[in-house]
């Protein structure tokens, strides 16, 4: 049974009308960077719960979480409408297996991304641990409109850090917008365009793909590296190239 506890917003980012980050100190257990946990508030006497992924690198004591408001929701616009010193309920212990403990060994490490599940990816990055298994890193940041790139410049940021080690690719679904790429992550790998602005190769032989984001995506780029690359799901016992989450 989950152990739950309560949180104090500190901070809330609004970077859209929708999108938004908020920041919680509260006790928690430490957790692995890639994981997520649960934010809850009560409700009508019901406790109304979401399971959301850390952005920041578990040695942070901000703890930060990237949403969007779903406006028929039932928690999200709530939490959108939170202020600094709003108390939040979480669960103490991280969850999930988005780690790059279950990522074998490669060269080049692809992580893909849509929307707010960029998350998981920037606190593994911030952390930094388990990197040196790979000699390069992609991170990719699909999102329908340039304003949606509220991460971009912490992005930035990672990429200096890395020193050529990671390079970033952003890609706009519903506008043009300088130095992204224009159109669907899976559409984008099948024309050869994603590769091309990055100039790195996805192939078996070299690549280890992690997805996580809008299920669509996900389905879908599975289902096109597995008929086009011969890539197949990494699964403990029988390791693979594809490691996903999906995220909603």
């Amino acid at each position: 049974m989950a152990d739950w506890i309560t949180g104090k917003v500190t901070k809330i980012q609004h970077w859209t009308d929708a999108l938004f980050s908020l920041t919680v100190h509260a006790p928690i257990a430490p957790f692995t960077a890639g994981q997520f946990t649960k934010l809850g508030l009560e409700i009508d006497g019901e406790r109304v719960q979401r399971a959301y992924s850390y952005v920041n690198a578990p040695a942070s004591p901000d703890l930060e979480f990237y949403l969007v408001e779903v406006p028929e929701g039932k928690l999200s616009p709530r939490l959108h409408a939170m202020k600094p010193g709003d108390e939040i309920l979480l669960v103490k212990d991280g969850a999930g297996f988005f780690v790059l403990e279950e990522v074998p060994d490669c060269q080049t490490l692809w992580m893909l991304s849509t929307g707010t599940a960029i998350g998981p990816y920037l606190s593994i990055l911030q952390q930094g641990d388990y990197l040196a298994r790979f000699q390069e890193i992609v991170l990719v940041h699909a999102v329908r409109y340039a304003d949606d790139l509220s991460y971009l410049p912490l992005m930035q940021e990672l990429e200096a850090r890395y020193e050529g080690k990671l390079r970033i690719q952003t890609v706009i679904s519903r506008e043009i917008a300088p130095g992204a790429l224009h159109g669907r992550i899976p559409a984008l790998i099948n024309s050869g365009e994603l590769e091309a602005s990055v100039g790195l190769s996805m192939t078996p032989g070299t690549s280890h793909v992690m997805l996580c984001g809008n299920p669509q995506m996900v389905r879908d780029t599975t289902q096109l590296l597995k008929e086009t690359r011969q890539m197949a799901k990494h699964l403990r016992r029988r390791p693979g190239h594809i490691t996903a989450e999906l995220y909603w």
